[in-house]
């Protein structure tokens, strides 16, 4: 599983609803969670879910390593001052974001660099969108499983996730250098802990096709519930 042991988290997440379980799921006496998928940010009508707030074209990519740059900014004007082609200016948790998709090291003029997640697994050549989303859910909220055709990343402010992918489950947490899940690869993702999960979610896919697919044939184990079931 190519996951940077560092790795950090969202994906799509949702306005409150429950996940529907499965017959199996039910017959075992396993409680119903919150889902978490993503809707346009149109559609928002709490602080918590996983909202659509940006999407940005960016042409083919090089042949070379490419890394998600986040930096934040006093105000909108200060942000959009430093934008550069291809990148995102974005309001989300709080801040002022200016989301930037390059080389390793690049660094927009002032503001504060956040973090720098990488690299990401693409294809060089290939057309790229940019999806970006702010995420919040509270513990025990899980995605359907579900993919991407192109890599996902996050940076995780706030709060605890498990992944969970056919090669098994990993975490990520406030503090570390980014998680990222190459494209493809089917997943589910669940906020674990007693934090409220606070992140902003990056989708890279292929210009031209969905963002996001929920069509895998992959089921999970559950090894991320805390009941293990």
């Amino acid at each position: 599983m190519t996951i940077p042991r560092r790795a950090l988290g969202l994906l799509a997440g949702t306005a409150l609803t429950l996940l529907a379980l499965g017959s199996g799921d039910v017959a075992r006496g396993v409680e119903p969670r919150m889902e978490a998928r993503c809707l346009p940010v149109s559609q928002r009508t709490s602080s918590v879910g996983c909202w659509i707030k940006a999407q940005e074209s960016l042409g083919a990519l090089p042949q070379t390593p490419i890394f998600w740059q986040l930096s934040t900014y006093p105000n909108l004007a200060a942000a959009k001052a430093a934008k550069s082609p291809g990148a995102t200016v974005m309001e989300a948790l709080d801040q002022v974001w200016l989301l930037t998709i390059g080389a390793a090291g690049a660094r927009a003029p002032g503001g504060t660099s956040v973090a720098e997640i990488g690299p990401l697994p693409v294809k060089g050549g290939a057309q790229y969108t940019a999806q970006y989303m702010e995420a919040i859910f509270p513990p025990g909220a899980e995605t359907r499983p579900h993919t991407h055709p192109g890599p996902e990343a996050w940076y995780h402010a706030a709060g605890g996730v498990c992944l969970e992918t056919p090669e098994g489950k990993a975490f990520g947490r406030a503090g570390d250098n980014g998680f990222i899940v190459p494209g493809d690869r089917p997943m589910r993702l669940t906020v674990t802990g007693k934090d409220e999960r606070r992140s902003i979610v990056l989708i890279l896919h292929e210009t031209g096709k969905p963002a996001s697919g929920f069509d895998t044939k992959w089921v999970p184990k559950g090894l991320c519930r805390e009941d293990g079931s």
